[in-house]
C-alpha cells in the first residue's frame, strides 16, 4: 500500500514482425484461444504496446487500453494474460473453482491458492503438468478473479495429499477499502468494452463473491499483482498497475481527472438511427469539393491563421480542416487540383496567399496572405453559435450540461470486400452503417440465399461471394479456405472487412473521421530534479479546444500552460 509506483524503463509499440510473433507465442500457449479470439484481443488494425519495466517484466496491451498480457522473463516464453483479458475470454485458461467467498477472500488479498480450497468435481482432480497457466474462478460467475502458474502435477498433488500450495497467483482482482497503488484505464479509449465505466460489462463480467458470503466491501476496484517475498520468486508488483496508469503520478491524476470531465458525459452507442448516419461521403462532385475547400481556406485566413503565425507549413491541418461544414468529409485527392501543393500554388497565382518551397524540406511554405484581397474581404465569416447564459438553479446547469455532451459513435462504410453482398441486399455502399445495421445486412444474404446450415442452425454455409467477402486475402497462400463459420464469429469478420469511421459530435457539432478513434493522451515527465511536467494530445479529436483548456487550466491550478503543434 505505502509502496512506491513502479515506473517503466522503456514503452513502444511493436513492430509488425513483433505483433506475429506475439500472436504465435499466445496461440501456441494458449491453444483454448482461436484465431478469432486472440484477434478479439489484439485486433490487428490496432496499435500494441510493451512497456518494459526494471525487473524484466513485460506488459503488452492495445494503446490507449488496460493490460492484456504479461511475460514475467522478459523471454516470452512465460507469458500469462491478466484478469482484463480473462474477463473478455473466460475461456482460454483452464480454471479452480474455489470452494467459497471464504476462500476466495483471501486470493483477492493477493494470497496464493492452496489445495485445500479448490472445489474438486465428482470425476476428480483434472489432469495438469507444473508451471501450467491456470485461472481461478468462484462458483455463480464465470469471470475469472485470478491468474497464475501450478506449483506441481496433478500427480504430485494426489501423491501429498492435495496439501499445500496448488497455484502461485500471478495476477488477481483486488477490492480494497483504499485505494494503493496503480489506476485503472478505460480499455481502447471510449469505444471497446470499458472496464469499469459500461455498466453492463459490470455487471456480467465483475468478480463477485457476495453470493458466497464475503464480507469485504469496496469503494474502489482495484487490480493488483502478488508481491509474493519469498526466494527465488519474482516481483511483478505495480508493474500491470503502473502501465493502467500509463506511468501517471498521483499528484498529475486529478489534472488527468479535470481535463477529461467533459469526456465523463460520453455516450458510446452502438444503435444510432440510421437516418443520423445517412452521410454520403462520395455524392460531392469535383466542384463541390473545391468549392468547399475555397471556402474553409478564407475561413481559416478570418478566424486562426494569424500574422504572427507566419510562415507555416502548407501541411498544418489544424487550421483548414476544422473548417468544414458539419458531417461532411473532404479529401484533395477529389478536388480538380488532386494535391495540397498545386491547390496552394493556383490560390497563390490569384494573389490571395502567397507560397514558396522550403529547399530543405521539400514543403510548400505559406509565406504571407492577402487580407486586402477582394475575395478575402468579401467572404463573410461564419460565427459560432453563442450559448445563451440563463441562471435557473440546477435546471439550467444540467441543460447546459447535455448541450456540451460528449457522443462518439463507431460507424462502418463498405469496402470492395463486401461490397458484393451489399449489392445483394440492395444496400448503399455510400453510406455510413452501425455495427448492428452492418451484421444485418449480412444476415440478410445469408436468409437471402438460405446458407444456414440445416444440420446445425448455429452454423453458416459460405458461398463463393460470402467466403470471398470474409477471407479473401487474409488466408495465406497454400491454405484452404474455410466452408462454414459460427454465427457469432459472423458479424465481427464482417465488420473487420469494412472501412472503420468515428462520430464525434459535442453540442451542435459533429465531424465524422475515417479510421478508429484515437485516445486523448497523457503522460508525465520530470525536469530539474522533483519538477513534473504533464502532456496532454489528442484533444482536437474530441473537438476540445487546446487554447482554451490551456487558458482553463492555467487559472485553475494556478499554472503555467504552452500548446504546441506536435512533431
Amino acid at each position: 500500500m505505502f509502496k512506491k509506483a513502479v515506473e517503466a524503463k522503456a514503452q513502444q509499440r511493436l513492430s509488425g514482425a513483433d505483433r506475429k510473433k506475439l500472436k504465435r507465442t499466445i496461440r501456441d500457449r494458449f491453444p483454448r484461444a482461436s484465431d478469432a479470439d486472440i484477434d478479439a484481443l489484439l485486433p490487428p488494425k490496432a496499435e500494441i504496446t510493451v512497456s518494459k519495466f526494471q525487473n524484466r517484466v513485460h506488459v503488452y496491451g492495445v494503446e490507449g487500453g488496460v493490460p492484456l498480457f504479461f511475460n514475467v522473463d522478459g523471454r516470452g516464453s512465460e507469458i500469462y494474460p491478466t484478469v482484463f483479458a480473462l474477463w473478455k475470454l473466460p475461456e482460454m485458461l483452464p480454471y479452480f473453482m474455489l470452494k467459497g467467498g471464504e476462500v476466495s477472500r483471501f486470493v483477492i488479498g493477493g494470497a496464493d491458492l492452496m489445495f485445500p480450497g479448490i472445489s474438486v468435481a465428482a470425476e476428480g482432480l483434472p489432469s495438469f503438468s507444473a508451471g501450467e497457466p491456470w485461472a481461478v474462478k468462484v462458483p455463480g460467475n464465470p469471470a475469472p478473479i485470478a491468474v497464475g502458474s501450478t506449483t506441481m502435477s496433478s500427480a504430485e498433488a494426489l501423491k501429498a495429499g492435495l496439501r499445500g500450495k496448488a497455484l502461485r497467483i500471478m495476477h488477481y482482482y483486488h477490492l480494497c477499502r483504499e485505494s494503493v497503488e496503480g489506476h485503472y484505464v478505460p480499455n481502447s479509449g471510449f469505444l471497446e468494452d470499458v472496464v469499469l465505466e459500461d455498466p453492463s460489462f459490470l455487471a456480467s463480467n465483475q468478480p463477485s463473491d457476495s453470493s458466497e458470503g464475503a464480507t469485504c466491501e469496496s469503494d474502489v476496484q482495484q487490480s493488483c499483482v502478488n508481491n509474493e517475498n519469498t526466494e527465488g520468486s519474482i516481483d511483478v508488483n505495480g508493474a500491470i498497475s503502473d502501465a493502467c496508469a500509463a506511468s501517471m503520478q498521483n499528484d498529475s491524476e486529478n489534472a488527468a481527472k479535470e481535463i477529461m470531465m467533459d469526456a465523463s458525459d460520453l455516450k458510446s452507442t452502438a444503435n444510432v438511427d440510421a437516418a443520423k448516419l445517412d452521410i454520403e461521403l462520395s455524392s460531392l462532385s469535383i466542384e463541390d469539393v473545391d468549392s468547399h475547400l475555397d471556402r474553409c481556406l478564407l475561413q481559416a485566413l478570418h478566424t486562426t491563421v494569424k500574422d504572427k503565425d507566419l510562415p507555416m507549413p502548407g501541411s498544418t491541418s489544424n487550421h483548414v480542416l476544422p473548417c468544414r461544414p458539419s458531417g461532411i468529409t473532404l479529401d484533395i485527392k477529389k478536388s480538380s487540383h488532386k494535391k495540397l501543393s498545386k491547390w496552394l500554388q493556383a490560390k497563390t497565382s490569384t494573389g490571395l496567399i502567397t507560397v514558396k518551397e522550403d529547399k530543405y524540406k521539400k514543403e510548400a511554405m505559406l509565406i504571407s496572405v492577402n487580407r486586402g484581397h477582394p475575395e478575402y474581404l468579401q467572404f463573410k465569416p461564419e460565427k459560432q453559435p453563442v450559448e445563451k447564459v440563463v441562471q435557473a438553479g440546477d435546471s439550467a446547469a444540467s441543460e447546459s450540461r447535455s448541450q456540451k455532451a460528449l457522443e462518439v459513435v463507431e460507424v462502418y462504410k463498405s469496402s470492395v470486400h463486401v461490397n458484393p453482398i451489399f449489392a445483394s441486399v440492395g444496400a448503399d455502399t455510400g453510406k455510413l452503417y452501425s455495427a448492428s445495421e452492418a451484421t444485418d445486412i449480412v444476415f440478410k444474404y445469408i436468409e437471402k440465399e438460405n446458407l444456414v446450415k440445416q444440420t446445425n442452425k448455429a452454423t453458416v454455409v459460405l458461398d463463393a461471394t460470402l467466403c470471398d467477402a470474409l477471407f479473401k486475402g487474409a488466408i495465406k497462400k497454400g491454405s484452404t479456405y474455410p466452408t462454414e463459420i459460427h454465427k457469432k464469429d459472423l458479424g465481427a469478420t464482417f465488420i473487420n472487412r469494412m472501412q472503420a469511421h468515428h462520430m464525434v459530435t459535442r453540442g451542435g457539432e459533429s465531424v465524422v473521421r475515417k479510421g478508429v478513434l484515437k485516445t486523448v493522451q497523457i503522460m508525465t515527465e520530470r525536469r530539474q530534479g522533483n519538477k513534473k511536467v504533464t502532456k496532454v494530445s489528442g484533444l482536437e479529436t474530441f473537438l476540445i479546444d487546446p487554447e482554451a483548456l490551456a487558458s482553463e487550466l492555467q487559472k485553475k491550478f494556478a499554472c503555467s500552460t504552452t500548446v504546441a503543434e506536435l512533431p
